[in-house]
């Protein structure tokens, strides 16, 4: 599934600060002349994790020196676990450490871990440091690369701790996918399955087949202009950016109950697309056979669509979301493929609605 594209594709963000994001080939080389056209700073910091770093910072490192940079790397351990406060408070500590300014850059090399954390460090250190996404997985950079949410875990729940603070620039290199191993670019699958089925159908039929990876750069690039259409209409999630949570509420529940490490996030989300279908179907909100092409999709992708976990479970985790309003808690359900809703339900109903 995992192909190549030799021209370059751009879409601008329109958000509160407008910024640019590039899908191609080869980028990350390029990573110096990018960021020296948007800042005269004279520093940049890498941030990246343990199994990216190797393969990618030298790279990066010398092209922002080649662009007049001095260029530092810092690298914590992989991993979901890793995306938490005591993550944040090295980062703080080797900013500090090295003297970072509020007019140096933060790059962030790697996936969304790498690129939720180190957006939270960089929004948060001395009030707002610059920083620029490079993400290197199909899943970060079809989804969490933009938008601007950042945020660590907490043992209360996934991403409760965050804020939105806006990239200068995101650098979607193809080429740092054909590393990936077939089970994390799976991971990526699921995600871009959610855009077909929240806003594409099209989309989502091509995916379905499992094997799309001659249009890989027209993938991301569609995936990434729902996300940007989405993010622009609602930039701090006070509504339509909700959709974006399809399968989200049970894949967070999911991830918390398995400590973050049996199941991954493209997956864990998959089998919420599919199981939260099920039970809108029952519930006479999303056509019939709606769920079993989800299911379908999914299998071809290599992805998991069910889990044995007692549903009182699941609901207990679900109802600690950040999507809870109060007594109630918005769900994301599909009018039908390619098309969904925010449909809002009783906390108190919740647990029959997933069970019925």
């Amino acid at each position: 599934m995992k192909g190549t594209d030799r021209l370059m594709k751009r879409m601008t963000v329109h958000t509160n600060r407008p910024y640019e994001v590039l899908i191609g080939n080869g980028l990350i080389r390029q990573a110096g002349e990018y960021l020296r056209e948007l800042t005269s700073a004279q520093r940049a910091v890498i941030i990246s994790e343990d199994h990216v770093a190797p393969l990618y910072a030298d790279t990066v490192k010398r092209s922002l020196e080649s662009a007049g940079f001095t260029a530092e790397l810092f690298v914590f351990p992989h991993g979901e676990n890793a995306k938490n406060m005591d993550t944040v408070m090295q980062i703080y500590a080797f900013l500090m450490e090295h003297n970072v300014t509020r007019s140096d850059m933060l790059v962030a090399l790697g996936g969304g871990v790498v690129g939720d954390t180190v957006g939270f460090a960089a929004s948060t250190y001395l009030r707002g440091v610059d920083f620029i996404n490079i993400p290197t997985t199909f899943l970060s950079q079809i989804d969490s690369s933009v938008g601007g949410k950042t945020g660590v875990n907490t043992s209360f729940g996934k991403n409760l701790v965050g804020t939105f603070c806006q990239p200068r620039l995101v650098l979607c290199d193809i080429d740092t996918l054909s590393t990936l191993t077939d089970d994390v670019f799976a991971d990526g699958t699921a995600e871009a399955l959610k855009y077909g089925l929240i806003r594409d159908k099209a989309l989502f039929a091509l995916l379905s087949a499992g094997d799309f990876g001659g249009q890989l750069a027209d993938v991301i690039y569609r995936c990434v202009d729902i996300k940007r259409e989405i993010v622009e209409h609602d930039e701090f999630d006070k509504g339509e950016r909700f959709l974006l949570n399809f399968g989200h509420t049970l894949g967070h529940a999911i991830e918390k109950q398995y400590n973050y490490e049996t199941y991954s996030h493209g997956k864990a989300v998959g089998i919420g697309m599919y199981q939260i279908t099920k039970a809108a179907e029952r519930a006479g909100l999303t056509p019939k056979g709606t769920a079993e092409q989800i299911k379908a999709a999914l299998r071809n992708c290599s992805l998991p669509d069910a889990i044995d976990m007692p549903v009182e479970l699941v609901a207990q985790h679900c109802l600690h979301d950040k999507k809870r309003k109060g007594q109630t808690l918005n769900l994301v359900l599909l009018k039908e493929i390619g098309n969904a809703m925010i449909h809002t339900i009783d906390v108190a109903a919740f647990t029959d609605f997933l069970r019925a």
